[in-house]
Protein backbone atom coordinates (compact mmCIF):
# COMPACT_ATOMS: atom_id res chain seq x y z
CA UNK A 1 0.00 0.00 0.00
CA UNK A 2 1.32 3.31 -0.93
CA UNK A 3 1.23 6.07 1.75
CA UNK A 4 0.66 9.63 -0.32
CA UNK A 5 1.64 12.54 1.86
CA UNK A 6 -0.39 15.49 -0.63
CA UNK A 7 1.03 19.09 -0.47
CA UNK A 8 -1.40 21.70 -1.01
CA UNK A 9 -1.98 25.83 -0.95
CA UNK A 10 -5.59 26.73 -2.02
CA UNK A 11 -8.87 25.24 -2.60
CA UNK A 12 -7.99 21.34 -3.27
CA UNK A 13 -9.39 20.55 -6.43
CA UNK A 14 -6.63 18.00 -6.99
CA UNK A 15 -6.84 16.81 -3.50
CA UNK A 16 -10.00 15.93 -4.54
CA UNK A 17 -9.48 14.07 -7.73
CA UNK A 18 -7.52 12.21 -5.75
CA UNK A 19 -9.38 11.24 -3.23
CA UNK A 20 -11.86 10.54 -5.67
CA UNK A 21 -9.97 8.50 -7.82
CA UNK A 22 -9.04 6.58 -4.97
CA UNK A 23 -12.98 5.83 -4.08
CA UNK A 24 -13.71 4.53 -7.58
CA UNK A 25 -10.68 2.58 -7.65
CA UNK A 26 -8.70 4.15 -10.60
CA UNK A 27 -5.95 4.83 -8.21
CA UNK A 28 -5.38 1.58 -6.75
CA UNK A 29 -2.73 0.15 -3.53
CA UNK A 30 -2.89 3.82 -2.23
CA UNK A 31 -3.68 5.50 0.83
CA UNK A 32 -3.72 9.17 1.70
CA UNK A 33 -1.69 9.19 5.01
CA UNK A 34 -2.11 12.84 5.52
CA UNK A 35 -2.79 16.64 4.07
CA UNK A 36 -0.03 19.30 4.62
CA UNK A 37 -0.94 23.05 3.44
CA UNK A 38 0.49 26.03 4.15
CA UNK A 39 -2.75 27.89 4.14
CA UNK A 40 -5.05 28.06 7.22
CA UNK A 41 -8.00 29.28 5.37
CA UNK A 42 -7.56 26.91 2.00
CA UNK A 43 -10.90 25.12 1.64
CA UNK A 44 -8.42 22.12 1.11
CA UNK A 45 -7.82 21.30 4.71
CA UNK A 46 -11.74 21.02 4.68
CA UNK A 47 -11.65 18.51 2.21
CA UNK A 48 -9.25 16.28 3.99
CA UNK A 49 -10.79 16.63 7.39
CA UNK A 50 -14.39 15.88 5.75
CA UNK A 51 -12.75 12.30 4.32
CA UNK A 52 -11.37 11.77 8.33
CA UNK A 53 -7.81 12.49 6.82
CA UNK A 54 -5.39 13.86 8.76
CA UNK A 55 -4.42 17.64 7.84
CA UNK A 56 -2.33 19.99 9.02
CA UNK A 57 -1.52 23.46 8.36
CA UNK A 58 2.12 24.53 8.33
CA UNK A 59 3.45 28.10 7.30
CA UNK A 60 6.29 29.96 6.67
CA UNK A 61 4.64 32.91 7.62
CA UNK A 62 4.98 31.15 11.35
CA UNK A 63 8.20 31.07 11.43
CA UNK A 64 11.39 34.06 12.00
CA UNK A 65 12.56 32.63 8.49
CA UNK A 66 12.60 30.28 5.71
CA UNK A 67 15.10 28.17 7.36
CA UNK A 68 13.50 27.63 10.27
CA UNK A 69 10.40 26.50 8.23
CA UNK A 70 12.47 24.57 6.12
CA UNK A 71 13.71 22.70 8.99
CA UNK A 72 10.24 22.06 10.51
CA UNK A 73 8.67 21.61 7.48
CA UNK A 74 10.53 18.68 7.05
CA UNK A 75 10.11 17.71 10.95
CA UNK A 76 6.49 17.11 9.99
CA UNK A 77 7.04 14.82 6.74
CA UNK A 78 9.36 12.72 8.41
CA UNK A 79 6.78 12.30 11.39
CA UNK A 80 4.42 11.16 8.52
CA UNK A 81 6.74 8.94 6.99
CA UNK A 82 4.84 9.26 3.17
CA UNK A 83 6.13 6.76 0.30
CA UNK A 84 5.18 9.72 -2.43
CA UNK A 85 4.77 13.33 -1.68
CA UNK A 86 2.49 14.66 -4.06
CA UNK A 87 3.01 18.14 -4.60
CA UNK A 88 -0.79 19.51 -6.09
CA UNK A 89 -1.20 22.97 -6.16
CA UNK A 90 1.40 23.69 -3.84
CA UNK A 91 2.84 27.05 -3.94
CA UNK A 92 5.69 26.76 -1.69
CA UNK A 93 9.11 25.58 -2.54
CA UNK A 94 10.03 22.67 -1.22
CA UNK A 95 13.61 22.63 0.48
CA UNK A 96 16.53 20.96 -1.13
CA UNK A 97 17.21 18.99 2.09
CA UNK A 98 13.59 17.10 1.92
CA UNK A 99 14.49 16.80 -1.95
CA UNK A 100 17.45 14.90 -0.80
CA UNK A 101 15.71 12.71 1.74
CA UNK A 102 12.70 11.79 -0.81
CA UNK A 103 14.43 11.43 -4.09
CA UNK A 104 12.24 10.66 -6.63
CA UNK A 105 9.77 10.40 -4.36
CA UNK A 106 8.20 13.74 -4.74
CA UNK A 107 5.73 14.52 -7.97
CA UNK A 108 4.45 17.79 -9.17
CA UNK A 109 1.45 18.69 -10.83
CA UNK A 110 2.01 21.84 -13.38
CA UNK A 111 -0.61 23.29 -15.71
CA UNK A 112 1.06 23.19 -18.71
CA UNK A 113 3.09 21.29 -20.91
CA UNK A 114 6.92 21.04 -19.87
CA UNK A 115 9.09 23.54 -20.90
CA UNK A 116 6.51 25.73 -22.07
CA UNK A 117 5.19 28.49 -19.44
CA UNK A 118 7.38 27.10 -16.38
CA UNK A 119 9.73 28.04 -14.08
CA UNK A 120 10.21 31.23 -11.85
CA UNK A 121 6.66 32.95 -11.36
CA UNK A 122 4.80 30.10 -13.53
CA UNK A 123 2.17 29.36 -11.50
CA UNK A 124 -1.93 29.49 -11.34
CA UNK A 125 -3.46 31.97 -13.09
CA UNK A 126 -0.38 33.78 -14.72
CA UNK A 127 0.45 30.33 -16.26
CA UNK A 128 -2.77 30.78 -18.74
CA UNK A 129 -2.80 33.74 -18.79
CA UNK A 130 0.79 33.63 -20.45
CA UNK A 131 -0.43 30.73 -22.75
CA UNK A 132 -3.21 32.89 -24.08
CA UNK A 133 -0.90 36.09 -24.68
CA UNK A 134 1.70 33.73 -26.77
CA UNK A 135 -1.24 32.32 -28.80
CA UNK A 136 -0.31 28.96 -28.29
CA UNK A 137 -3.00 26.58 -29.58
CA UNK A 138 -2.61 23.67 -27.57
CA UNK A 139 -1.76 23.62 -23.51
CA UNK A 140 -2.09 21.00 -20.93
CA UNK A 141 -0.38 19.49 -17.61
CA UNK A 142 2.56 18.05 -16.39
CA UNK A 143 3.26 15.41 -13.92
CA UNK A 144 6.96 15.53 -12.98
CA UNK A 145 9.48 14.64 -10.64
CA UNK A 146 10.79 17.13 -8.49
CA UNK A 147 14.37 17.97 -8.08
CA UNK A 148 16.23 20.98 -6.99
CA UNK A 149 15.49 23.12 -10.10
CA UNK A 150 12.00 24.53 -10.62
CA UNK A 151 9.76 22.52 -12.55
CA UNK A 152 12.93 20.74 -14.11
CA UNK A 153 12.56 17.31 -12.71
CA UNK A 154 11.80 14.16 -14.81
CA UNK A 155 8.57 14.24 -16.76
CA UNK A 156 6.25 11.03 -15.96
CA UNK A 157 3.32 12.02 -17.59
CA UNK A 158 1.78 15.14 -20.03
CA UNK A 159 -1.93 15.94 -21.56
CA UNK A 160 -2.71 18.13 -23.85
CA UNK A 161 -5.48 20.39 -24.13
CA UNK A 162 -6.94 22.33 -26.84
CA UNK A 163 -6.65 26.40 -26.48
CA UNK A 164 -10.63 27.63 -28.09
CA UNK A 165 -10.95 30.90 -29.61
CA UNK A 166 -11.93 33.53 -26.91
CA UNK A 167 -10.89 31.25 -24.17
CA UNK A 168 -10.25 33.93 -20.78
CA UNK A 169 -7.58 32.93 -18.04
CA UNK A 170 -10.12 30.92 -15.95
CA UNK A 171 -12.11 29.56 -18.35
CA UNK A 172 -8.19 27.87 -19.98
CA UNK A 173 -7.65 26.76 -16.33
CA UNK A 174 -10.95 25.04 -15.67
CA UNK A 175 -10.86 23.16 -18.85
CA UNK A 176 -6.89 22.39 -18.33
CA UNK A 177 -7.85 21.01 -14.55
CA UNK A 178 -11.06 18.69 -16.17
CA UNK A 179 -9.08 17.76 -19.22
CA UNK A 180 -5.70 17.03 -18.16
CA UNK A 181 -4.56 17.81 -13.93
CA UNK A 182 -7.64 15.51 -13.25
CA UNK A 183 -7.12 12.93 -15.01
CA UNK A 184 -3.00 12.62 -15.33
CA UNK A 185 -2.45 13.40 -11.32
CA UNK A 186 -4.45 10.01 -10.25
CA UNK A 187 -3.29 8.44 -13.34
CA UNK A 188 0.46 8.74 -12.17
CA UNK A 189 -0.11 7.84 -8.67
CA UNK A 190 -1.19 4.01 -9.39
CA UNK A 191 1.44 3.80 -11.81
CA UNK A 192 3.84 4.70 -9.15
CA UNK A 193 1.29 2.67 -6.64
CA UNK A 194 1.84 -0.76 -8.67
CA UNK A 195 5.76 -0.69 -8.92
CA UNK A 196 5.36 0.40 -12.81
CA UNK A 197 7.78 3.89 -12.96
CA UNK A 198 11.56 4.23 -12.69
CA UNK A 199 13.92 6.79 -12.82
CA UNK A 200 17.31 6.70 -14.67
CA UNK A 201 19.68 8.62 -16.03
CA UNK A 202 16.71 11.70 -15.37
CA UNK A 203 14.51 10.30 -17.07
CA UNK A 204 10.94 9.04 -15.77
CA UNK A 205 10.10 5.69 -17.95
CA UNK A 206 6.33 3.85 -17.34
CA UNK A 207 7.16 0.23 -17.12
Amino acid sequence: MLRILVCVSGGGTNLQAIMDAIDSGVITNTEIAAVVCNNAGAYALERAKNKGIPALCISPKNYPDRAAFNEAFLEEVNKINPDLIVLAGFLVAIPPAMIDAYENRVINIHPSLIPSFCGVGFYGLRVHEQALARGVKVTGATVHFVDNGMDTGPILMQKAVNVEPGDTPKQLQQRVMEEAEWKILPAAIDLIANGRVKVEDGKAMII
